[in-house]
C-alpha cells in the first residue's frame, strides 16, 4: 500500500517506528472509557504484537498522527478494530474515513466480509456502526479487558464488503 494524500491527511501503513505514536493517539482517544475501565487502552508491547498478526493504517498531517484503524485478514474476513481519531479532530469525519480505509484495504486483500465488535457500554458508536452498514452478529465476552469497573461485554457487528 504506498502512501495516499488527501486534504484531511495522508495515510499509511504503521513500521514498528510508529509503535509509541499510535500508543499514545489510541491511550488519548480511549479516555472516554473510563466511565468503565481504570488505566490505560494499550501500551507498546500489546501494539507490536497486534502488528504482528495485522496493519495499522495511519493518517497522518504534518508529521502528526491524527488517527488510525488496525486490520486483521483472516481468510474472507476482516476483523476492524482500534479506530482511534486525535480528540482535538473527532467530529470531522475521520473515524468514518478510516473505517471506509479499512474496508477498502480488507477488501483489495481479498476479503468479503469485515467484522468489529464494540463495547456495549459505547452506545454512540453502536449506531455510528449502524449507519455505516454494520449489522449486530452476536456477543462476546470482554474478559480480554483489564481493571473493569462494571460488566461489559462486546457486540459482534458485520458488513459485506
Amino acid at each position: 500500500m504506498s502512501p495516499a494524500a488527501n486534504p484531511q491527511g495522508r495515510l499509511r501503513p504503521a513500521t514498528q517506528d510508529d509503535v509509541d505514536s499510535i500508543v499514545a493517539l489510541v491511550n488519548r482517544a480511549f479516555v472516554v472509557e473510563r466511565f468503565f475501565k481504570d488505566g490505560d487502552r494499550t501500551n507498546p508491547k500489546q501494539i507490536r504484537e497486534m502488528m504482528d498478526e495485522g496493519t495499522f493504517l495511519l493518517l497522518s498531517s504534518d508529521e502528526r498522527l491524527l488517527a488510525c484503524i488496525y486490520v486483521k485478514l483472516n481468510g474472507e474476513r476482516a476483523y476492524l478494530g482500534v479506530l482511534a481519531v486525535d480528540p482535538a479532530k473527532q467530529r470531522a469525519g475521520l473515524g468514518r474515513r478510516m473505517m471506509h480505509e479499512g474496508e477498502n484495504y480488507a477488501q483489495a486483500c481479498g476479503c468479503r466480509f469485515a467484522d468489529i465488535r464494540i463495547v456495549n457500554l459505547r452506545t454512540k458508536n453502536l449506531l455510528l456502526a449502524r449507519g455505516l452498514g454494520y449489522v449486530e452478529s452476536g456477543r462476546e465476552s470482554a474478559d480480554v479487558i483489564p481493571n473493569l469497573k462494571q460488566p461489559v461485554h462486546f457486540v459482534r457487528m458485520s458488513k459485506m464488503l
